[in-house]
């Protein structure tokens, strides 16, 4: 009995191990940004592309992909973000990301938006995006 506990129990922490974010552009934009560049664009302090030609990022909503994109990429946990953007904008400094509920209104969003950036499960790619970076 003990036994068959702790195999669920590890079968269930292993669910919840998360698979690569993948951080999608529209095929039309040819930049290409590094994982720096990314962190730039999420924290609001570059505004543009490479080419110079804006750029309009969105963020999931407060779940698992969220959750490991901030902490991979951005390299802040939800909480730390949320405070980090709320002083920004009491300050009238900046505006966060548009937050869209999930992996599919993020490629719908980013596949009808050519200066969108988002990011989605990895397993969840589609030809109607294009990838520029998997963390």
């Amino acid at each position: 009995m003990k036994k068959l506990l702790i195999a669920t129990a590890l079968t269930m922490c292993t669910s919840t191990v998360f698979a690569d974010i993948a951080v999608i552009v529209n095929p039309a934009n040819n930049n290409s940004v590094d994982e720096n560049t990314i962190k730039k664009i999420y924290l609001g302090k570059s505004k543009s592309f490479g080419d110079g030609s804006k750029v309009n990022p969105v963020n999931q909503d407060g779940n698992a992909v969220s959750n490991e994109f901030n902490d991979k990429v951005v390299g802040k946990s939800g909480s730390q973000l949320n405070a980090y953007w709320s002083k920004l904008v009491f300050t009238g400094k900046g505006t966060p990301p548009e937050k869209l509920a999930n992996d599919q209104a993020v490629i719908d969003f980013v596949a009808s938006n050519t200066d969108a950036i988002g990011y989605i499960d990895s397993a969840k790619v589609t030809d109607t995006v294009k990838v520029v970076g998997t963390f």
